[in-house]
């Protein structure tokens, strides 16, 4: 299915080393890394962001990270992202690891998550002086949900006049790279098998396709990168391509990696092939 890598020989032979996927435990259940500091954009709980600060006087390039969890806070909130944001970070690179209230949660759902997502974007601008954060080129990233709500603060300057997901001077998002992401909700909604659930995308979407669809928003008008398992069970391996052909017919520039004997774990271990394919994209975006 869809089109293949330059690299995918290399690709296949470094995730064939691996024959056991990884679960949940195997990453969660091995010493956390702790950021360098907790800022906060709101009053709950939820909204707040992790930086993780290289050394060094900066100004430092910085990913601005997005964890999934099915848009609910209950399943994984921003911490899941720890240890691939600890790695980037002795790369030299900072990371605004961002939460926010799931569809689980008060004020979650459309449009309390995309608002909350916009906030804290909006909020890197607003300490880049204090912490030596270089704001002029920041790549985002996500994981399964978090790679459609990355995708979709690329695409917030072309929300539809009215919408209140709508703000007046979004942060620019240079490139996103997407870590086994669920981008295009319209297509999610029609199909029971999306690994979150049809009632989950109702309840992120509001039904409001035109404000929450990534696919909706095209172009984006900057490169996006989607790396997906071949062996995912929980996102359908067809959505990669099937978010990057209209994105490539409205005029964006749309690669897709798949990688074998990759589910959707290793997207997020430092370990592993996957994540390796997701550092060279971030540092090439990045400029490093």
């Amino acid at each position: 299915m869809g089109q293949t890598p330059d690299n995918a020989g290399e690709e296949q032979a470094a995730g064939a080393r691996s024959a056991r996927l990884m679960t949940w435990p195997d990453l969660l259940e091995r010493p956390r890394p702790a950021p360098s500091a907790t800022i906060r954009y709101g009053e709950d709980p939820l909204q707040v962001v992790d930086l993780w600060l290289p050394e060094g006087a900066g100004p430092h390039p910085v990913v601005l990270m997005v964890h999934g969890g099915c848009w609910q806070t209950g399943i994984a909130d921003r911490t899941i992202m720890n240890w691939i944001a600890d790695d980037l970070r002795k790369r030299g690179i900072a990371v605004w690891n961002i939460d926010y209230r799931g569809v689980d949660r008060p004020g979650g759902g459309y449009p309390g998550t995309f608002q909350d997502v916009a906030a804290a974007a909006d909020a890197l601008r607003a300490h880049a002086a204090e912490y030596r954060l270089d704001a002029g080129r920041v790549v985002a990233t996500g994981h399964s949900a978090g790679g459609h709500l990355a995708l979709w603060l690329a695409g917030r300057p072309r929300l539809p006049r009215g919408s209140p997901l709508r703000t007046a001077s979004p942060l620019p998002i240079a490139e996103v790279v997407s870590l086994g992401g669920l981008p295009d909700l319209e297509e999610a909604a029609r199909e029971p098998g999306s690994g979150c659930g049809t009632e989950v995308i109702a309840r992120i979407s509001g039904g409001r396709f035109a404000e929450t669809s990534v696919p909706r928003l095209a172009p984006l008008g900057l490169p996006q990168v989607l790396i997906n398992g071949m062996q995912d069970r929980i996102i359908p391996t067809a959505y990669a391509e099937g978010y990057a052909r209209p994105m490539r017919a409205a005029g964006d520039d749309v690669r897709v990696r798949m990688l074998d004997q990759t589910g959707h774990v290793e997207l997020v271990a430092p370990e592993t092939a996957a994540w390796a394919a997701a550092v060279e994209e971030l540092r090439r975006a990045l400029g490093r």
